[in-house]
């Protein structure tokens, strides 16, 4: 016998069995109808028109409120004579980091680091200078933001963040992150904070 009819010999008795046993299933009685019909489902409950009135109602009321809300801080914020807010305590002390190893030593005005009056406007703007500060400098920092400008400083490295700090003699600007090396943790600025210019 060749081989190829053994296995021919082989398939044809499985194919037998497998005959023999499907014809041996007996489905359950009523099992096709339950197949066929489908469950009855339950209606959805549409909410009533009292109900929709009564959610409308309080949403309106609740956007009027928070409107309001936000006008009545604007304006207590924005108010007329109102002072500036008090600047807050410092959290931390930062060196100033010049990347520009030349001008490490030196104190000259060539080799001064601007603090920046507004962390969101461009560093280098005319207007946007607060003071001045040199490498080594220690300054106390008050807060950082995340999400200022980004600056890119002499040796290629760039950052987002910006630091609240004041100066010895009391001055106060945004110190750019990449004109220091801090490792101490500082909390964010509030939004009163973050005005402070």
């Amino acid at each position: 016998m060749s081989r190829r009819t053994a296995h021919e010999e082989v398939a044809a008795a499985l194919r037998d069995r497998l005959r023999a046993a499907d014809d041996g299933i007996v489905p359950p009685p009523g099992l096709w109808e339950r197949i066929q019909t489908p469950p009855a489902m339950a209606p959805a409950r549409q909410p009533g028109r009292r109900r929709r009135a009564l959610y409308a109602a309080v949403s309106a009321a609740a956007i009027v409120a928070a409107v309001a809300l936000i006008a009545v801080g604007a304006w207590w914020l924005g108010r007329p004579g109102q002072s500036p807010p008090a600047v807050p305590v410092p959290t931390a002390t930062l060196t100033v980091y010049n990347a520009e190893t030349p001008c490490q030593p030196l104190r000259t005005m060539e080799c001064a680091l601007r603090l920046a009056r507004d962390p969101y406007e461009p560093y280098a703007s005319a207007g946007n200078s607060a003071g001045k500060v040199w490498h080594g400098d220690r300054l106390a920092a008050i807060c950082v933001v995340i999400d200022g400008t980004l600056v890119q400083d002499e040796s290629g490295i760039t950052s987002a963040r910006w630091y609240l700090v004041s100066t010895p003699d009391g001055t106060h600007g945004w110190l750019p992150g990449v004109r220091t090396r801090n490792t101490t943790d500082i909390g964010t600025c509030t939004a009163s904070e973050a005005r402070i210019r």
